[in-house]
């Protein structure tokens, strides 16, 4: 008899183990497809062209780099990265956990520990920065005209999410990128399942009231809300 519940008690922990993942999901998607700020039009008059950008999973925030309302060389700098440029025309906000963020460059270097820790609340997080010259719409890239309230509104949670000294400054992580021409730097806020980078930029999108998802922590239920 003992035997027997020795055998069941793992088997019904891998059960409820299975059972949480599949509600989380239909959870996920059921949440993902409510739309919020439905009734957004984008701008015509005097508007502001940012981008929604993914990898395939992950979303960033592209947001033009100086213009009349806002000059991100106070808190990002192009000439920190690899390539040194001092001349950018875009910067791609993507927020994450700092753990996976800094020790996954690619898919191959996924490890369980990083992945837990976050996913259940016991990790930093960090902003990364990508400078682009140029952006072209593709499937994973859509541009979106925006007005100048809305774009003061995204640029204020962006900026919020950015963890700054005692001078006001950012603190910019050195030592890591994934490519020439991007930089991390220390953010507020903890990852985890329910916080995920495409929260993040779907939280953006919220704030300034454009559309958006009521929750969703993919990416493509944020690019399926601007689909033609």
């Amino acid at each position: 008899m003992k035997f027997k519940k020795l055998i069941l008690l793992p088997l019904k922990v891998i059960g409820y183990f299975v059972l949480i993942i599949i509600l989380y999901f239909v959870s996920a998607f059921s949440i993902s497809s409510i739309a919020v700020n439905s009734d957004f039009k984008e701008c015509n008059k005097d508007a502001v062209e940012i981008y929604i950008l993914t990898s395939g999973v992950h979303c960033d925030l592209v947001l033009p780099f100086q213009n009349q309302y806002m000059d991100w060389s106070k808190y990002v700098k192009p000439e920190d990265t690899k390539l040194g440029k001092t001349a950018t025309q875009y910067a791609a906000f993507g927020w994450g956990d700092k753990g996976f963020f800094l020790q996954t460059k690619t898919w191959d270097d996924i490890k369980f520990s990083t992945t837990f820790n976050a996913l259940f609340y016991l990790s930093t997080s960090a902003m990364h920065v990508t400078f682009h010259d140029e952006l072209k719409e593709t499937e994973l890239c859509k541009k979106i005209c925006i007005s100048k309230s809305n774009y003061v509104k995204l640029v204020n949670f962006v900026k919020g999410s950015f963890k700054v000294n005692s001078s006001g400054l950012t603190q910019k992580i050195e030592g890591f990128s994934y490519n020439n021409n991007d930089s991390f730097y220390e953010a507020n806020g903890t990852y985890s399942l329910f916080n995920t980078c495409n929260t993040w930029a779907n939280n953006g999108l919220k704030s300034a009231d454009l559309k958006a998802c009521l929750w969703t922590p993919f990416d493509s239920s944020i690019f399926n809300k601007y689909k033609d």
